[in-house]
């Protein structure tokens, strides 16, 4: 008598739903996206080199954005390339480990953002609050560490709900989506989930007061820098472009979780689309543009970039 078998409903691949109703419009969507993406690189990659080639940007606040702009090709390597493959194939389906591997990439990138924008707001409060001590505070060991966590603590987030996750046994296959997410392959569970859903509301909860905490320290800061002219200026030219991008990931955060778990199907397929995809739109273009074009000093870097000849910047 053969032993029965562990897990019956072993699901090998995965089908994405996503498409299924845009699929008239995939040519279109095709060459956008072409164009997007290497856009999304080519804004990333500048910014990635010019503060790397340049060592008056060896700053902590420059090593931050270039740790962000790193992170916007980690977290877009993820989606778009098994994006452009799905509008030319006829079925939209993934393996069980490739869709494990993509709610990964995905979501450490979009963990490993609010890391990052937390890291900055601190190294903003010590320049603005603390300057006299602010080399002594932000020494190449701490910009070090600040790193490490912004990392270190989305990968070990995200292993850990992947390994919740790879041991349920599901009794499905079809994910509404364009691409895996968690909370879609969690639903598909043929048990309980409860503690996938504790997990999984404890890391939102812990990242979302991330957000929470910076926009507290802004409203500190803006007290601060009341007082001065200089504090003023330096606010609105390095303080302002962060907290735009901070608000642009929160809110992109908060729609994924939200209509993930509570968004009606009533709502058109585009709409859930979209939704689905604000902060693998936005964020990764958003955040080397604002940086880029704001800060003086990384504009004139790139500016010498690429019209070295044409434009005389004093080094």
């Amino acid at each position: 008598m053969q032993p029965p078998l562990k897990n019956e409903s072993r699901v090998l691949v995965f089908t994405l739903s996503g498409l299924n109703e845009t699929m008239e419009n995939r040519y279109v969507l095709l060459s956008l996206t072409a164009l997007y993406y290497p856009l999304i690189v080519l804004c990333n990659v500048t910014i990635i080199f010019t503060i790397i080639c340049h060592k008056k940007l060896h700053e902590p606040m420059y090593v931050f954005i270039c740790s962000l702009c790193v992170n916007g090709l980690y977290g877009t390597s993820g989606f778009y390339p098994k994006f452009m493959y799905d509008l030319l194939a006829h079925d939209h389906v993934i393996s069980y480990a490739g869709c494990l591997v993509q709610i990964f990439v995905i979501y450490s990138s979009l963990l490993c953002d609010f890391s990052t924008l937390t890291v900055m707001a601190y190294d903003r409060y010590v320049a603005i609050c603390r300057p006299l001590e602010y080399h002594s505070v932000m020494t190449s060991q701490r910009v070090l560490e600040c790193i490490l966590f912004c990392w270190i603590s989305p990968f070990f987030c995200m292993s850990l709900l992947i390994t919740l996750t790879s041991r349920l046994t599901l009794c499905g296959s079809s994910i509404e989506k364009l691409y895996c997410e968690n909370w879609s392959v969690v639903k598909l569970s043929c048990f309980s989930t409860t503690v996938n859903n504790v997990i999984g509301f404890l890391i939102i909860i812990i990242y979302f007061g991330h957000a929470v905490l910076v926009f507290c320290s802004y409203i500190y800061l803006i007290g601060k820098c009341r007082k001065s002219i200089e504090g003023r200026n330096k606010f609105i030219q390095t303080c302002v472009p962060h907290l735009l991008a901070l608000i642009n990931v929160t809110t992109a955060f908060m729609f994924d979780v939200m209509f993930t778990r509570y968004g009606s199907r009533d709502v058109p397929q585009s709409v859930r689309n979209f939704m689905a995809l604000e902060f693998l739109l936005i964020p990764p273009i958003l955040n080397p543009l604002i940086y880029g074009l704001n800060l003086t000093t990384v504009r004139q870097q790139v500016i010498r970039l690429f019209f070295k000849k044409k434009v005389g910047i004093s080094k």
